[in-house]
């Protein structure tokens, strides 16, 4: 979808220019990103010996953050109290976190020189901006729970789960597409 002056409420103190936007460089070939990013998962496997993901990032994060608020609470939970047992490394040092943190570092720098920077919020004529991002933050949750549920994210089961053929990651990312494209016939309305 093309990012037009109908579909963005730009927020007030940053009131973007739409001509901008429209100068934006071109998109990469998406075979070419697709490549690109078989070899970064490539080159994770043969540097640090593992795969791509990103819910361990979130989880190291949240263990160490809630070791501040709830220590005993942390360490008593097997999910969050392994990155804080004796002897493991602290958890802002996980590869996960670094990864993410690049993730993010490396989207924002092209985002930044392909002038595809714009604050605002996307959505369709028939929906208000309260729950657009009510939608958003209700998917991300869902999200977030699927992936502790499923033992990965989806980075984690598409990319390298299907990089090592495991049925699980492969049927998981079906369902992904499966339940995307049901539950986009209810919501199409939105957006036209």
């Amino acid at each position: 979808m093309s990012v037009t002056p109908d579909t963005i409420d730009t927020l007030p103190a940053a009131a973007a220019d739409h001509a901008d936007a429209r100068a934006a460089a071109p998109y990469t070939n998406p075979y070419l990103a697709g490549i690109g990013l078989g070899l970064v998962l490539l080159a994770a496997f043969v540097v640090m010996g593992r795969g791509l993901g990103a819910s361990g990032a979130v989880k190291a994060f949240a263990a160490w953050t809630m070791s501040f608020v709830a220590p005993s609470w942390v360490h008593s939970r097997a999910f969050l109290g392994e990155y804080l047992a004796p002897g493991a490394a602290h958890p802002l040092k996980e590869w996960l976190f670094f990864e993410v943190m690049g993730v993010f570092t490396g989207a924002l720098v092209s985002a930044l020189f392909a002038r595809r920077v714009l604050v605002g919020l996307e959505k369709g004529p028939h929906v208000t901006a309260l729950a657009r991002l009510g939608f958003a933050f209700g998917g991300g949750a869902l999200a977030a729970i699927g992936a502790g549920l499923a033992r990965g994210c989806t980075s984690g089961q598409a990319l390298t789960g299907g990089a090592l053929l495991n049925l699980g990651s492969w049927v998981f990312m079906l369902s992904v597409f499966a339940g995307g494209y049901g539950v986009a016939y209810f919501v199409r309305k939105q957006w036209r």
